[in-house]
């Protein structure tokens, strides 16, 4: 293979406010050090993440052995500088979204938020478990024309993922059964 092909090299990426660790593919000859800050295809959309290591698929079980994730680039000037004005608005908007938790009688905790790179969304992160409370303000929020949103559920442990319907979850989402 000379230098000019392309290949496929998986690493373990870490993106979000409340970090999550995937693992993305990079179909780029080109390698990626530890630490260097790159623009991921999320579920989500565009998030900015950071290289943490080669990955190396592991036998363990219930370990993904392929990347659901996709190094899209690494990450320019105006990626870093449009990332910083990002947070900046999640940080000005923070009160207004506590503020409708509250008028909307939910029994959630706002403790972060974030709006992803491609601003199609944003995500609120919510200590609490998943379930009604979260879909309702997910509902909430579409009827008041706010926009799309992700509300996540962090506990002390990190995330808290959604279970799979082969778990016994119900769509993936909300926590229904």
């Amino acid at each position: 293979m000379n230098s000019l092909e392309t290949k496929t090299s998986d690493y373990l990426v870490r993106h979000g406010a409340i970090p999550d660790l995937v693992s993305a593919s990079w179909e780029q000859a080109a390698a990626l050090g530890r630490g260097a800050a790159v623009v991921l295809r999320t579920s989500r959309g565009e998030e900015l993440g950071t290289v943490l290591e080669k990955y190396r698929a592991t036998s363990e079980p219930g370990q993904e052995s392929t990347p659901t994730t996709t190094i899209l680039r690494i990450a320019t000037e105006a990626d870093l500088e449009k990332f910083r004005h990002l947070q900046l608005k999640a940080r000005g908007e923070f009160p207004l979204w506590t503020q409708r938790i509250v008028e909307w009688n939910l029994d959630l905790q706002l403790i972060d938020m974030e709006w992803i790179l491609d601003e199609s969304r944003v995500i609120l992160y919510v200590l609490n478990e998943r379930g009604p409370e979260c879909t309702k303000l997910a509902l909430q929020a579409a009827a008041a024309g706010l926009g799309v949103i992700d509300v996540q559920p962090v506990s002390s442990e990190g995330l808290v993922i959604a279970p799979t319907k082969s778990d016994g979850g119900g769509c993936g989402n909300c926590g229904c059964h």
